[in-house]
């Protein structure tokens, strides 16, 4: 296997990326990377008025993970990191931008300032994708309980994973693994986890 290796989880809101990178980190023995939302100062801002707080929110998302990657890469050492940076440009962004969310100059002013951190940063070896439908991500959502998620328009999760999927689909860059999760329990599915586990280890021959 790769040494040291850096792993990046990608999907929607709601489809198991922070269980999922627990459980490939203590497989693998590697860090663990956490997206920041616990202490996340605009996310339920944003969730209540997206217009305003579209920017704001980015703008931090791409800081913390940024600030994040570079410790963990000075540390020399592998890891897990739960969804990439290049998700908030190429998914949540755009997608903001495209809704309206997003005026043409802040668009601009964050693409920029993405493409000036990521010439800083190491690609990651592969990214996993974890995929679920709709009706799936609303369920899971509700049985989460987050206050600030209980305005989450449906249509909204819908067109992130219209974009998603394209995403993935025109990745040439590095490798990429998809998982797809609409049935998968990982708590009870042990053997369907071995069987994804084998396929990462493959992956990062």
């Amino acid at each position: 296997m790769i040494k040291n290796p850096f792993i990046g989880i990608a999907g929607n809101i709601g489809v198991g990326k922070t269980t999922f990178t627990s459980f490939l980190a203590k497989e693998l023995n590697l860090k663990d990377i956490y997206e920041s939302v616990s202490d996340n100062p605009y996310l339920s801002d944003f969730y209540g008025d997206m217009h305003r707080w579209s920017f704001n929110l980015q703008v931090y998302f791409l800081h913390h993970r940024f600030a994040s990657i570079i410790d963990i890469e000075n540390s020399h050492k592998g890891f897990v990191q739960d969804r990439t940076i290049y998700e908030d440009v190429e998914i949540f962004s755009k997608n903001l931008h495209d809704m309206g969310y997003l005026d043409d100059r802040d668009w601009k002013t964050y693409s920029d300032l993405f493409l000036n951190m990521t010439k800083f940063l190491k690609s990651p070896d592969i990214i996993i994708y974890l995929r679920a439908d709709l009706d799936v991500l609303l369920e899971r959502i509700n049985n989460r309980n987050r206050d600030y998620e209980a305005t989450i328009d449906p249509e909204y999760l819908k067109r992130l994973n219209l974009m998603y999927d394209e995403w993935i689909e025109n990745i040439t860059w590095t490798k990429v693994l998809i998982i797809d999760t609409n049935t998968f329990n990982i708590f009870e599915d042990k053997d369907t986890l071995e069987s994804i586990f084998k396929d990462i280890k493959e992956k990062l021959k």
